[in-house]
Parts: structure tokens; sequence; C-alpha cells
């Protein structure tokens, strides 16, 4: 009886650190999951931007090549 109190007191104690892991590991998880939501959002403002500014940037060169046509 001795034996198995002990090994059902082992069992339990490992039991209740899986579960603690398995806790801190959830919270880990939703972190990272926020991060890569943040890092998906901020690349995808980057893309709009970038977008953008090749637009204007093309603007510019083509206004410049029509002024250096004219001359």
């Amino acid at each position: 009886v001795l034996r198995l109190e002990g090994q059902v007191c082992r069992y339990k104690s490992a039991s209740e650190n899986a579960e603690k892991i398995e806790d801190e590991l959830k919270v880990e998880k939703r972190r990272l999951q926020r991060e890569l939501r943040s890092a998906l959002d901020r690349i995808e403002e980057l893309e709009v931007s970038n977008s953008h500014l090749s637009k204007r940037l093309e603007k510019m060169k083509a206004n410049r090549n029509a002024l250096l046509a004219q001359q």
C-alpha cells in the first residue's frame, strides 16, 4: 500500500507539473499568435505604402521624361 501511495504521489506530482507546463505553453502560443498577427498587419501596411510610393515614383519618372522630351 505504501508503494502504491508513493506511485500515486509521484504520478499526481508529474500530472500537476505537466498541466503547469501545458498552461505556460498555451500562454506562449497566444503571445506568439498576437505577435504574428501584428507582424502580418505591419507587412500589409508596408506593402500598401510601397505600392503607393512606387506609383508616385513612376509618375515622377513619366513627368520627367515628358519634360525632357519637350526640350
